[in-house]
């Protein structure tokens, strides 16, 4: 298979789906690999680093339009729609459930669109997401530090407080692998941190890892404003695969806030957990509603493209291996997991989430794979 890696173009995104050590056993199995000039470069990787291995370097335009299989990090923006083919494969994130513009533009396209963070295993886990979302959980919580410094807005409290003043209070809302690694990374800096959850399986399982200063809360309306009172930090960390962010935290709950506290929605490019958020960027990434800072960077682990790189691509080669072995309908086939990539096929929408976002008709997975 021909296997197109452009260069990401999303602002301030510089991460690449496709490291040298990847390019290298593709070509080695029997299969080419165009990779866009300087695409690896805001991950520390070079053209050279490419060729040596095998693969060839293009310019953009040559790489969307010969390429069968395009590989990405982030979904297409509009100038990437065109150059989108009928029947090209596109392996990437997509979150189409929060963006109906992308929607149309996949399927006025006819490609077919597996996306990263849809793939589901027996289990529930979302292993293409996992990586990203511990890199991002990780970081919610230094953005929230720094964010609630006075410089910026904030209520200008340290995290972790020191010897005789009481420590932050973080609030996390969904106890999955965002909030969890929020936590880790908010109670190791001593503050206080509760993490609402409707799990109460996943509750008693978090009460077992985390440290003492972490609280477990069952998630309902009552309990969750009560917490988000007093919150200094609030991260929102509630997803729903495929599917449109439930608004938790709605305009007015922003008034019960205290002045200079802060929000990172990590959920933001599914729609947010929080009626006020709208995707930011790292150029650009805070606002202000109702005396509440508002972090909402779409592609926050782009911020740290070296370490996500090369975390997101041990997660995603293997299941670009088998696309490119197999075909894509093959390897649906074979792999249930990642069938449920699928999300847009040849101008049809085939998961039940981006067909109800939007009102549009849901074409059975199955017919698509016969």
């Amino acid at each position: 298979m021909l296997i197109g890696v452009p260069k990401e173009i999303k602002t301030n995104e510089n991460r690449i789906a496709l490291v040298p050590a990847g390019a290298e056993a593709l070509v080695q199995a029997g299969h080419q690999v165009m990779v866009e000039r300087g695409g690896g470069l805001g991950s520390g990787f070079t053209d050279e680093q490419y060729t040596s291995v095998g693969a060839t370097i293009h310019d953009v335009e040559e790489v969307w339009a010969r390429a069968e299989m395009i590989m990405k990090v982030k979904e297409p923006i509009a100038i990437e729609y065109g150059r989108t083919r009928p029947d090209q494969l596109l392996f990437t994130y997509f979150h189409f459930a929060a963006d109906q513009a992308l929607t149309r533009g996949m399927i006025d396209s006819g490609a077919v669109c597996v996306a990263y963070e849809t793939v589901q295993l027996d289990s529930g886990e979302l292993p293409l997401l996992t990586p990203m979302s511990e890199v991002a959980g990780r970081m919610a919580i230094q953005a929230g530090a720094k964010y609630l410094e006075k410089y910026y807005g904030g209520r200008g409290m340290l995290l972790g407080g020191v010897p005789g003043v009481a420590p932050a209070s973080v609030v996390i809302i969904g106890g999955g692998v965002v909030g969890t690694n929020a936590a880790k990374m908010a109670a190791g800096l001593g503050a206080r941190v509760t993490i609402l959850d409707v799990s109460l399986e996943r509750l008693r399982y978090l009460s077992d890892v985390m440290p003492a200063n972490v609280e477990l809360i069952y998630s309902n309306r009552h309990n969750l404003m009560e917490r988000v009172e007093q919150a200094d930090l609030v991260v929102g960390a509630v997803l729903l695969p495929g599917a449109k962010a439930p608004n938790l935290i709605k305009r007015d709950d922003l008034k019960r806030m205290k002045d200079g506290s802060v929000i990172v929605d990590v959920a933001v490019d599914q729609g947010g957990c929080v009626e006020t958020i709208r995707p930011t960027t790292h150029e650009d990434p805070i606002y202000e509603i109702d005396g509440v800072i508002h972090y909402g960077v779409a592609n926050m682990p782009g911020g740290v493209p070296r370490t996500s790189t090369l975390a997101l691509t041990n997660a995603t080669f293997p299941y670009a291996m088998r696309l490119a072995r197999l075909g894509w309908k093959e390897a649906c086939r074979q792999d249930p997991a990642l069938a449920l990539g699928l999300n847009v096929v040849n101008g049809q929408v085939v998961y039940p989430g981006v067909a109800e976002a939007f009102g549009l008709p849901l074409v059975p997975l199955q017919s698509v794979l016969v």
